[in-house]
């Protein structure tokens, strides 16, 4: 993740000094540019991404940028790795409505572009987004379980992920998200030869109205005062099929059948809880802000397809280089801070792709 003291005539970065809070200034207008290939699908740049010359257009986008937040940051208490996040609101936006701009004239007309950010500090950047992009829909994404130390306030566990598109033709794949072990255990009880199943509901909630028609199975007949929520056709082909559960109990519904083996998630909602933050997970923290692999893969699969362009502007320790090429896109990543070279480059050491 870069940093910048935003202003309008020029753009600094913030590195946080080893032993105290005192910040060394650099100005990136006299910063040096410089390139690393990391392997044959992923470049890293170094310096402003204000400034850096693209050629390409991505598929995705993912922008993590600082939070607004009135922090420093540091990886840990003996490192210099890290940043301050301390700014004022108009100096914050200014520097996030600029990074939008080039970044909408980036990404692809059927692009996704992910800005990530805190729920404490989503104000600023949702209404610079809202006025840029005709689609802005938010991720909720529960990083942690609890908040133990907090007791002045609510403790905060949700970041928003805006999912931002230029029109409605966007790429968009189905991703799934695990079943819930509780749901599992009590929802796929019923078996026949195929398998375990739930019921899946064929008749429409008695506050609405569905389909009217009458259905007969052997010497039992089914017409639901409320009606069917899929025409007669449809349900007469799961009937042929064998995949509708019949009940033995008089006045009993028609339910379709829900194999396990066929389901084996859920399709992704915008409330992600079953991928959870670095903190609370086994993965190596490389950098005070990491977000997990997970979360990119995720962000990635659904938004892009093999061989396709992912961006990451400020890319801190390399997450989404590693996501990318975990998924086999093509990705282009800069960040401001050369320390991150090693970093990044740490995640590609020792691996050979097929």
């Amino acid at each position: 993740m870069q940093k910048y003291d935003c202003s309008l005539e020029k753009h600094q970065s913030k590195k946080l000094n080893s032993n105290d809070t005192e910040h060394t200034m650099i100005n990136t207008s006299e910063m040096s540019q410089t390139e690393h290939k990391i392997n044959d699908d992923v470049m890293l740049y170094i310096g402003d991404s204000l400034t850096i010359p693209r050629t390409n257009k991505f598929r995705m986008i993912y922008f993590d940028p600082p939070f607004n937040s009135d922090r420093d940051y540091k990886l840990n208490c003996n490192s210099e790795v890290g940043f301050s996040d301390k700014w004022s609101d108009a100096d914050y936006e200014e520097f996030i409505r600029r990074h939008i701009d080039l970044l909408y004239e980036l990404l692809e007309d059927n692009g996704t572009l992910f800005f990530h950010i805190s729920s404490t500090c989503m104000y600023i950047p949702e209404k610079i987004l809202r006025n840029k992009f005709k689609l802005v829909e938010p991720i909720f994404w529960k990083k942690c379980r609890s908040k133990n130390n907090v007791k002045t306030k609510l403790g905060s566990v949700v970041d928003i992920i805006w999912k931002c598109n230029k029109n409605n033709n966007y790429k968009f794949n189905v991703v799934t998200q695990e079943k819930d072990a509780t749901y599992l255990k009590n929802s796929f009880k019923n078996k026949d030869n195929k398998g375990n199943y739930a019921l899946g509901h064929l008749v429409t909630e008695n506050t609405k109205k569905g389909y009217e028609y009458e259905i007969k199975i052997g010497n039992q007949s089914f017409n639901p005062k409320s009606g069917w929520r899929i025409k007669e056709t449809e349900l007469q082909k799961l009937i042929e099929e064998d995949r509708v559960h019949i009940p033995t109990k008089s006045g009993a519904k028609l339910y379709k059948k829900i194999y396990l083996h066929e389901n084996p998630g859920k399709p992704c909602t915008d409330l992600w809880d079953d991928i959870h933050s670095i903190s609370q997970g086994n993965e190596e923290r490389k950098y005070p802000t990491a977000k997990p692999i997970k979360l990119l893969e995720r962000l990635i699969e659904i938004t892009t397809d093999e061989g396709d362009y992912v961006y990451d502007p400020m890319c801190g320790s390399g997450t989404t280089a590693k996501a990318s090429n975990n998924l086999n896109r093509k990705c282009i990543v800069n960040d401001i801070n050369p320390d991150v070279v090693e970093i990044v480059k740490s995640r590609f050491q020792g691996e050979t792709k097929e």
